[in-house]
């Protein structure tokens, strides 16, 4: 760094501030300078610019003078020298056309250039053509306006290697007020960069991440401020036309959960799956939703917290709530037809029962006054004529009785072909019984094929196929008293058509009755209460519409065996 015409920082620092150069003193008679054993170099120095010798340049004297400083100061001139040569911080000096005049130890390591390399090179060496040229443009107008500056410029060490420079320039200025030298220090920041840009796509993540998520996300601290949200909160906010959805759902959990989501979360305490409903503007019936709280403990972020890492921090609340409207409407829409469907039984039930004790009273008539003209018989007193009269009375009360029964038959809604699978049929059925077999203790062996060819068929007919047999084998299980109860269900494909397996471990059907069983009103059950006789007639009738076959096998012999051919439907008259 120059100081002067021809003398540098380096030796003007050497003849200012080498303690081990002899002491000095000023001649009294004839003004010049001598050493002096007692006087330190800074005294030494002091004696010199109080009577320089006579042709020391001005410029020497100068830069004597401000290495000096102060006489009465205490600190030796070279300690500021050293501070700046032990710095961490990359330091240099340039003179007004940013030549480099110094540079320090941490520079050297910074950079990877050694000080010799660089002194008298121009401080461009360490730039990069990363760095955009406005900024340099901006740089050079701020110090050149004497104001110092700070910024982050692209650099680029002597190995090649680019690096991120946190860099202040300063103007040094002399005595007129021009600026002289420029005073720079430099640090590496590329580490802080890259963390700060790890953070910055971490939170970019998060929040993708959270806007992508089909269900509402919000934190909350704690006295219920918003700090987070996603896009589904901000579409429900929508939905809401201005209204808060926090507001909405704290009171819903308040009301129809009985607790305050805050106060859970105050206490470190969360909950799971809490449903709840609220109204929206314009919505068909409430809005469903089932909400979740985490709560969340948060590092304490003030001072205090720097060096205490056990300070409980601020307590958070994250709160979820996933959209279960769709759901909830489903549900409600099945019960409905659960309760439409027992309804409509009842209803069948009442109005046959009615029918039935209808046609009890019609036929009582016909039946007393069969009676009476078997006793007028009886007793010789009998008229031919008045007997025929009466069989005609009967003939009428019996065919008004049976227009009764006639009357009281549901009828029939014709169903349509469609494709089946015969798996999937089963397997609902199954799932109808599944109370009754645990029940029953009853274990399901089920052996389904895993391909099957595709059948024609009325899907509610072969249900009801599936589910006369399942009750007969279950009957079949009840009866045996059996301790260990099994019932196996298999399919199995054919060439153009299906086979059903229902098998039970129960008493089995005696030889003698295997083609009874399917007659109408037959029971062969000693437990008859309830039951008509009618399951395996109507399970044969099923079966016929579908081109198929019914049997109990006569080979197995250690329960019963019923097997099933389904073909396609037949086309209906």
């Amino acid at each position: 760094m120059s100081t002067g015409k021809g003398i540098d920082t380096q030796q003007a620092t050497h003849l200012a501030a080498d303690d081990d150069q002899p002491p000095a003193e000023a001649s009294a008679d004839t003004g010049g300078f001598k050493p002096d054993a007692e006087l330190p170099a800074a005294s030494a120095l002091g004696a010199f610019l109080e009577a320089p010798p006579s042709g020391t340049p001005p410029e020497v004297v100068e830069a004597l003078t401000l290495m000096a400083g102060d006489p009465a100061d205490p600190l030796p001139p070279r300690l500021y020298f050293e501070t700046v040569e032990q710095s961490p911080v990359a330091i240099s000096v340039t003179d007004a056309k940013a030549n480099i005049l110094y540079a320090n130890a941490a520079f050297e390591v910074l950079t990877g250039y050694d000080r010799h390399e660089v002194l008298g090179k121009n401080q461009s060496i360490l730039s990069s053509n990363a760095t955009p040229e406005s900024i340099y443009q901006q740089l050079w107008r701020t110090i050149q306006r004497k104001r110092p500056w700070t910024g982050v410029l692209i650099n680029r060490r002597k190995d090649g290697e680019d690096y991120l420079a946190e860099l202040t320039i300063s103007p040094v200025l002399d005595a007129a007020g021009r600026i002289r030298y420029f005073l720079g220090m430099h640090r590496d920041v590329t580490r802080e960069h890259e963390l700060s840009v790890a953070l910055r796509q971490q939170k970019t993540r998060i929040e993708t991440v959270l806007d992508a998520a089909p269900v509402v996300v919000v934190l909350l601290d704690t006295d219920g401020r918003i700090i987070l949200d996603n896009q589904e909160y901000k579409k429900l906010l929508g939905d809401l036309r201005g209204r808060e959805p926090l507001a909405l759902l704290r009171s819903a959990l308040q009301q129809q959960a009985g607790f305050d989501p805050l106060e859970r979360a105050a206490a470190g305490e969360g909950f799971r799956d809490v449903e709840i409903s609220i109204e929206v503007p314009g919505n068909a019936g409430p809005r469903w939703l089932s909400c979740s709280g985490t709560a969340v403990n948060e590092s304490d972020s003030s001072l205090s917290g720097y060096f205490i890492r056990g300070d409980a921090g601020d307590q958070r609340l994250l709160l979820l709530a996933n959209d279960i409207t769709g759901r909830r409407r489903e549900i409600e829409r099945a019960h409905l037809e659960n309760l439409r469907a027992r309804l409509a039984e009842q209803q069948l039930a009442q109005g046959m029962r009615e029918a039935l004790t209808a046609a009890s009273y019609q036929l009582q008539v016909p039946l007393n006054m069969i009676r009476a003209a078997s006793g007028m018989f009886k007793d010789g007193t009998g008229n031919p004529a008045l007997f025929a009269d009466m069989l005609g009375q009967i003939t009428q009360a019996g065919e008004t009785a049976l227009a009764t029964l006639h009357a009281a038959m549901p009828t029939q809604v014709p169903e349509a072909g469609v494709n089946v699978n015969v798996n999937e049929l089963l397997r609902h059925v199954l799932a109808l019984e599944t109370d009754n077999l645990l029940a029953a203790g009853i274990v399901v062996d089920w052996q389904p094929a895993l391909v099957l060819p595709e059948l024609s068929g009325h899907k509610n007919e072969l249900r009801s196929l599936f589910k006369h047999l399942i009750d007969n084998a279950l009957q079949a299980l009840y009866e045996g008293g059996g301790s260990q109860r099994a019932l196996r269900l298999a399919t199995r494909a054919l060439d153009d058509a299906v086979e059903v397996i229902v098998e039970d471990n129960g008493p089995g059907i005696p030889s003698g009755l295997r083609l009874k069983v399917f007659e109408p009103f037959h029971i062969g059950w000693r437990n008859r209460r309830g039951r008509a006789g009618m399951g395996l007639a109507l399970a044969q009738e099923i079966v016929n519409q579908h081109d198929g076959a019914i049997e109990i096998d006569p080979d197995y012999r250690d329960g019963c065996r019923v097997r099933v051919t389904l073909g396609n439907v037949r086309a209906r008259d």
